[in-house]
């Protein structure tokens, strides 16, 4: 196929679902998209930065037209590897200093302190020594490595026993990402504090309280733009999400506020040219805000959402932004007035015997309009073995739902719900145990 007449964009880690995505966005047909990586090679394991960047090099290099652009959707090491690519072939983008301000939890936490009082209290925990609760800190907490991915590794703690007992287990999996980390961090001239802290540190924070809400936006040549702002809502009595949607049901006050919150950090930390979002929570009794964690990407997995309201998915900002075209659509334009992705879990591990296949799947979506799943274990697996699960459930599918109220967006979760058939075999007692 020639890339002579078209505008080449090589994307890190491309898959299926969100090709599919990048083909809807607009002026799609004037785009060639490449993979360059596959998920495999990024996403299991640990990864190898040098070999990646070798290997990606090497693609790019043997590539017979010109090179317009190259972006990511992914969590590291796929934001990290764009900015170096990027400024080695002189393309358009971040710096990698402001990806890992965003990425680095410790860093993060010191710039928003620069210019907001909106965060929890936090420190450093020794994993060398005898892990002690950093001073003035209060449980509940959470324990993270100061870099991890999707809540990998991340615990909730009440007390004591249960502090020791997440040190215990992040100290055995900190390496897995933190190493890797370090790699990209070694590219860096880092602060005293944050070159001393490492890419394997541990970071306490005092647990936020609230209703769950992110925002999306993007820097155009200096200019930072929150374009939406969404609710996240968990299950009952749990902080796993059960949906997020679009937009959020927030008085314009708070939306205002969150907005600029959101403004002034990300000028603080530097990005441009670039897709961000950010994760808050929203006390609705006291109006109290609290920054959970900033993301130096779009989150791919709101696409659907915003391609529901807006009419056009948040991918069509990131391929604007490294083709220098300002990325801003008419808001609103889209079939419905709400825009969710739903997390059907399973809150205790199994082997999953039965799942839907791609042709009842396929009816499901066509019986129900506005609706789109996804389908995470495979027949045989066991829900522990799947990769990137937080610490206390399992995904079985993400749904994508478009509506015109709560109702029937509810309504059209419960009958996909209903109409899916999973069965589970309870996992044989782990033979290491005692």
């Amino acid at each position: 196929m020639s890339h002579e007449n078209k505008t080449n964009i090589f994307v890190v880690g491309m898959d299926e679902g969100n090709l599919d995505t990048l083909l809807r966005v607009p002026h799609a047909e004037e785009y060639a998209y490449h993979p360059l990586l596959t998920i495999e090679e990024l996403q299991h394991g640990e990864p190898d930065i040098p070999e990646l960047l070798r290997k990606a090099r090497k693609e790019l290099d043997s590539f017979d037209g010109k090179i317009d652009a190259i972006v990511g959707y992914w969590d590291f090491p796929v934001s990290t590897l764009v900015p170096v690519l990027n400024e080695e072939y002189g393309l358009r983008g971040t710096s990698l200093e402001s990806i890992v301000k965003c990425e680095h939890k410790y860093w993060s936490r010191l710039e928003q302190r620069e210019v907001i009082d909106e965060h929890p209290a936090f420190g450093l925990v020794d994993l060398e020594g005898e892990p002690r609760v950093p001073e003035g800190m209060r449980f509940p907490m959470w324990l993270k490595p100061v870099k991890s991915f999707s809540s990998e590794l991340a615990y909730g703690v009440e007390n004591e026993e249960e502090f020791r007992e997440a040190v215990d287990n992040i100290r055995a999996g900190i390496s897995r990402i933190g190493r890797p980390f370090e790699d990209i961090m070694d590219r860096l001239d880092l602060p005293p504090e944050i070159a001393e802290a490492g890419g394997q540190a541990c970071l306490a924070e005092e647990a936020l309280t609230g209703d769950q809400v992110a925002v999306e936006g993007f820097v155009h040549e200096g200019e930072v733009v929150v374009y939406g702002v969404l609710d996240s809502h968990t299950y009952p009595d749990s902080a796993c999400f059960l949906r997020h949607q679009y937009p959020a049901s927030l008085t314009p006050e708070t939306v205002e506020r969150i907005k600029d919150i959101s403004v002034r950090v990300i000028r603080r930390i530097g990005l441009d040219n670039a897709t961000f979002s950010i994760e808050y929570f929203h006390e609705p009794a006291t109006g109290k805000i609290g920054l959970l964690e900033i993301n130096p990407r779009h989150s791919q997995s709101h696409a659907e959402m915003f391609e529901h309201v807006d009419g056009v998915p948040n991918h069509h900002r990131m391929i604007s932004l490294a083709l220098g075209k300002n990325p801003r659509v008419n808001q609103g334009a889209g079939n419905y007035e709400l825009g969710a992705k739903w997390y059907y879990r399973r809150f205790t591990d199994g082997i999953a015997r039965r799942v839907p296949s791609g042709e009842e799947i396929a009816r499901i979506e066509e019986s129900i309009p506005g609706v789109k799943i996804h389908v995470i274990p495979e027949q045989g697996q066991r829900l522990s073995d799947m990769e990137g699960q937080d610490s206390y459930s399992f995904e079985l599918a993400h749904l994508f739902v478009g509506a015109d109220s709560e109702e029937a967006m509810q309504d059209k979760y419960d009958r996909c719900v209903e109409a899916m058939r999973f069965e589970f075999d309870e996992p044989e007692a782990d033979s290491s145990a005692h």
